[in-house]
């Protein structure tokens, strides 16, 4: 029998939720790059009705937006920060993870809920069903979104039906029964996703749940169906790229590890340049020193 926590939502609404929560607060984060077309609409959808109920604050970690997003995003209601901001602080990184991890570093909430970019199916229904397994399950760390993804509208998930679920199987299988490993879409409790350091590149999401699992047990994660999603359909070179950074991230996480000490790694590519992965990570942030809260709510 699966360690992973498979949620039924259907009975959810909004007011049980808030009854749900008590004292607790929450953090909705929306890390973007260049997603002016999409954050505005996702940010006018939370923004009226979640926030000040069920939600406590709604980030934007605008991780160097040449397109206007943060300013589409403040525009519509939210709290933007660049990661700019955090790279003073902490040094400078890149990559997904790297905007991930900003994000829970700048907000608040005793939990915390992600939100892609550049979704155009979402609705606010979701983070409902993202939060209620860590609002009524204590042992809980982390939530994944499961959901389908219609081929005739794009598909999605090559990634990680072609790497991520083969890799799990052979080197995880305690939480290969995780069905969207890289998914977006996540809520966690922060104290314990400030016990595990989060992967700079694409390989963030697989990372954090091997982590987590180590650390607090497969039953630590759980999983809740969120229907349908939609999102920007990524070229072939780009899935390549996080396809060979999922894979590494998972494979320095493997007993017997391969040594990338010595150079990093290199993804060869057929008729482009060869370019280097993004391997690096970002440290637990409960072994940071705290940040300064009125430089926070200064740029705020």
């Amino acid at each position: 029998m699966s360690a992973i926590k498979t949620f039924d939502p259907t009975r959810w609404t909004l007011a049980s939720a808030i009854a749900a929560k008590g004292e607790r607060t929450i953090s909705v984060c929306i890390p973007c790059r260049n997603e002016a077309g999409t954050v505005g609409d996702l940010v006018r959808m939370i923004e009226p009705t979640l926030l000040g109920t069920l939600i406590d604050e709604l980030i934007v970690l605008d991780d160097d937006s040449s397109d206007g997003t943060g300013e589409i995003a403040a525009e519509a209601g939210a709290t933007v920060i660049p990661v700019d901001y955090v790279h003073f602080f902490h040094g400078v990184e890149r990559g997904k993870g790297n905007a991930l991890w900003a994000s829970l570093l700048v907000s608040s909430g005793d939990i915390v809920v992600w939100i892609d970019g550049d979704i155009t199916s979402f609705t606010t229904e979701w983070i409902i069903r993202l939060v209620m397994p860590l609002l009524i399950d204590d042992e809980l760390g982390l939530v994944k979104a499961n959901y389908e993804r219609p081929s005739h509208l794009g598909g999605g998930g090559r990634t990680t039906e072609l790497v991520a679920r083969p890799l799990l199987s052979m080197y995880f299988p305690e939480i290969a029964d995780i069905q969207q490993p890289l998914a977006g879409e996540f809520a966690g409790r922060r104290t314990m996703l400030e016990a595990i350091p989060f992967a700079t590149g694409w390989g963030v999401e697989i990372g954090m749940l091997i982590d987590m699992a180590a650390k607090f047990g497969p039953e630590s994660l759980g999983q809740v169906d969120l229907g349908v999603r939609l999102h920007r359909h990524h070229k072939l070179e780009t899935l390549a790229i996080q396809a060979a950074e999922v894979a590494a991230t998972l494979l320095m996480r493997v007993a017997q590890p391969p040594s990338f000490a010595e150079a990093i790694p290199m993804l060869h590519r057929k008729t482009l340049d060869p370019m280097q992965l993004n391997i690096a990570s970002r440290p637990p942030i409960n072994s940071l020193p705290k940040m300064s809260q009125p430089l926070l709510d200064e740029r705020k």
